[in-house]
């Protein structure tokens, strides 16, 4: 899964990159948790535009925004036809942006070591997400989002065996466009990046607690990461 990850790049970048006007305070983030606001990318009349969603996907059937805290990733595997995910995936599909995730190898049943994983480059991505509108029934609209997974690449595999699926530029506009609704051609996106394009190392225990949220999260890990 993906549960944690990072957006610190410097707006400038992040602009450059994906040709957006980035959103104030959105910057910088060194430990996104999930039901916080993060920062993604849709296109809306051809036109792409930063837009700040929930992470946790709310559907527009649900009765409670408390079904978010499970819908954070979605499987790219059964994303198309599962009853969650099959709308946004037809009409309402983004890019989260980041410039690394968390993920925890685990050692044993009670130590486990966080790692950041990021490109080569240290560059900021896009991983693969779809978001929707809810309304509760107060009338107050909530505008959240899933990150999709994906099964590991061979720089993964020691560490989980899931990962965000992360879009090179290349696929974004196939991604982004609202009238492509070729589930089979977008389904062949949802793939593995590749390893070698990617790093990782290990980083301190403090990204544990998402009220964790300084640079001091992406530290040395503070043990034997053996």
């Amino acid at each position: 899964m993906c549960g944690r990850f990072a957006l610190t790049a410097p707006a400038s970048t992040i602009t450059e990159i994906f040709q957006v006007d980035v959103l104030p305070d959105v910057l910088p983030r060194y430990n996104v948790a999930p039901s916080q606001q993060v920062a993604a990318v849709v296109e809306r009349d051809g036109v792409r535009q930063m837009t700040r969603f929930r992470w946790g996907l709310i559907p527009r059937w649900a009765k409670d925004k408390k079904i978010g805290y499970r819908t954070i990733n979605a499987r790219g595997e059964t994303v198309a036809s599962k009853n969650s995910y099959r709308a946004a995936f037809k009409r309402r599909r983004c890019l989260v942006l980041a410039d690394g995730f968390y993920e925890w190898k685990r050692l044993s049943k009670k130590e486990k070591i966080p790692h950041l994983i990021q490109l080569a480059d240290g560059r900021p991505f896009a991983m693969a997400g779809l978001w929707e509108r809810w309304v509760d029934p107060e009338g107050e609209e909530v505008l959240s989002c899933t990150v999709i997974t994906t099964g590991p690449n061979e720089l993964m595999v020691p560490i989980h065996d899931r990962m965000p699926v992360i879009l090179p530029p290349e696929h974004w506009s196939t991604w982004l466009d609202e009238k492509n609704d070729d589930k089979a051609k977008l389904q062949e996106l949802l793939v593995p990046y590749p390893a070698d394009d990617m790093r990782h190392r290990t980083v301190s225990s403090h990204v544990n607690n998402a009220r964790h949220e300084g640079p001091s999260v992406q530290e040395p890990f503070e043990g034997d990461p053996s």
